[in-house]
Formats: C-alpha cells, structure tokens, sequence
C-alpha cells in the first residue's frame, strides 16, 4: 500500500436502507479533498449491521467511484474463514486494491490460527491484491502479534502492510523491529498517528482515519508533512484537529434512578451525529447502536465549536462542497434535537 491517509467510511442510511446516492457523494468529498484511499465497510463502516448484499454493494459502489482517483480497501473479515474468503472473492471481482482482516472477533483465535487459519487462506488464494491485517484487540478479544505478522510478511509478498489499533506503542515498536524497515505501518487511531509516524522505533507511513470523514484535507495535508519530516507543520494542523480525537468514543457520566453510570458511544457514532449536524450524508446509525445522551452531545458541540472558532480551515470544504453554513448548524438546536436520547 501507498504511505497516505487512508479515509474508513461511513455508510449513510435511510431509515431503512443503505443511502447509496449519499455513499457517491461522501466519496466524491474525499476525492476532491486528496485522500490517498477509502476503505470500504471497516467498523465506521458499520459493517456488522449491513447484509451481505448491501455489504458488497457498498464495497462496488466504493469501487466504481474511487476508480482511478484513490486506492480502494474492502473490509471482507470475520470470525468466519470461509465468508471472509466469499467477501474477498466479491471484493477482487469489484476492483479493489486491498482488502481489511479484522481478527476474528468473539471466538477468539489465538495469533498462530489467526496466522494459519484465516489471513494465510486468503493470501495465498488472492495472491493479486494486498492483504492487511487489522489489529484491534480492543473490540475484538483478540490479536495477531507483531511475529506472526513478520512470518505473514516473510512468506507472502501480499501482506506486507498491518493497520494497528491496539493502542500500544510498544506493540508497535515490536512490529517494525520483527517485520523490517520496509514494511507499512498505518494508524488505526487518530490521535496516535503523529506520535506514530514521528517515532523512528515504529516509523509509520500513514493512517486509516476515522476523522477524515469530517477533515480529510486537513488529515491528508498533515499525513503527507509527516512523511516530508515537516514536523512542525505537521503539529500545527495535529493541534488544529485535537478537540476532534476524543469524538472516536464519547464517554459521559448519566444519572439513573440508581445512581450514576458511565455510558460510552463508541465509533461512528459520534462522528455520525457530527455529520448529521453539519449536513453530511449520514442518516442514524443501526441498531444496536442508537443515539448519544444529551452530554454526549454537547460534547460533540463543544469540540466542532472549538475547531471552528479556532481553526475555520478544517471545516471548510465542508461548507464548499456540500454548501452549508457551518456556524449556522452547530448553533442551531434543531439540526440535533433529534439526535439524542430524550432521557437516560
């Protein structure tokens, strides 16, 4: 994969149905604003909640319009070997250049199965396109480790790159020292990716972002100052986008009958709700997931009204390209009334 920044997209919703009209248009915004690629159906994606007819629309649709213009990932991963294999048999088929194995998530493998069981299967039966690893441990109760990755990186041409969320910058200190200086790292966390790519001991070359669904310039322009070792400009724009980081997973602290508790809206759904404030494509996220409380939502204000007050810039090509007044919608009540849940 090329170094770059990497955009994992929502996939917008009508109340019933995939919004494919508003798809094309989120992918023409990160095309006019210079993202190096889209991945399609990732966990912005929302990809447990989608069918597998709409799951590979989606990844066609993605597709057909990045065509020529930026590099396509097709998430096809599951705790399931023989659909991940289907999905990227359907993902090679619509065009794509990569595609996304999530570590099977509730059945939990260990790494040497994740190695010999899952990423192994399809390498070697896709061996045209690159396979990449997603490391989120997080979310998915398990993990490929930094030498398996080196095995998979040392025995097939086609898995030389990892998407590492495990938040660990130890772990991937361990990944570059196991797997080489030629191998690619990206960030699969926002606000990790300048500590990320500034670090000679991890060296990583990019970003899959969930954030450039809102600021793909200004992602794409940071990423690229960090490979030209610009990093006081670099930082500049970091520091512009820092009140945005904490939206990936929203926590607030809820009264209830019996007492206080933490509740914590998780990716996309606060992105989500950033992007129904502004006038994005986006529509609700789907069940399980619901709405913010109304503290997650004022937190979610409070970040867009800091960035717009304080760096216009990030913002703007929104207000361009989907023609909307951005100090207009997120001082307006009514472009998020209905957004939250009206009690705990």
């Amino acid at each position: 994969m090329r170094a770059g920044c990497y955009t994992a997209i929502i996939t917008p919703f009508t109340k019933t149905s995939v919004d494919y009209d508003g798809l094309e248009q989120l992918i023409k915004f990160q095309i006019q604003n210079g993202i190096t690629g889209i991945l399609a159906v990732g966990t912005t994606g929302e990809s447990p909640t989608l069918n597998w007819n709409e799951h590979n629309r989606v990844i066609q649709e993605v597709a057909k319009n990045s065509k020529t213009e930026c590099d396509c990932i097709a998430g096809t991963g599951s705790n399931n070997t023989n659909e991940t294999l289907l999905a990227t048999e359907h993902a090679v088929a619509a065009g794509v250049d990569a595609v996304l194995l999530v570590d099977p998530y509730y059945n939990g493998p260990s790494s040497l199965e994740i190695r010999k069981e899952y990423v192994e299967p399809v390498a070697r039966q896709f061996p045209s396109i690159q396979v990449i690893p997603y490391v989120i441990p997080g979310r998915t109760g398990a993990q490929l480790l930094p030498e398996d990755l080196a095995i998979l990186a040392q025995n097939f041409k086609n898995v030389r790159t990892v998407k590492e969320a495990t938040g660990d910058l130890n772990n991937m200190k361990q990944t570059r020292k196991c797997c080489g200086t030629d191998y690619i790292i990206l960030s699969g966390d926002d606000g990790l990716t300048l500590d990320m790519m500034t670090d000679p001991e991890i060296n990583a070359t990019g970003a899959i972002s969930v954030l450039s669904n809102i600021a793909p310039k200004a992602l794409t322009d940071m990423i690229k100052l960090l490979i030209q070792k610009k990093t006081t400009e670099a930082e500049k724009i970091f520091t512009a986008l820092s009140p945005l980081f904490d939206l990936v997973t929203v926590k607030t602290m809820e009264k209830t009958t019996y007492g206080d508790v933490t509740c914590r809206a998780r990716n996309p759904l606060a992105v989500k709700t950033l992007m129904n404030i502004l006038g994005m494509p986006s529509g609700p996220c789907r069940r399980p997931l619901g709405k913010m409380t109304h503290n997650g939502i004022e937190k979610v204000l409070s970040a867009v009204r800091q960035v717009q007050a304080d760096n216009p810039e990030v913002l703007a090509p929104i207000a361009d390209f989907f023609n909307v007044d951005i100090d207009e919608r997120i001082n307006t009540s009514k472009y998020w009334e209905s957004l939250s849940y009206q009690s705990y």
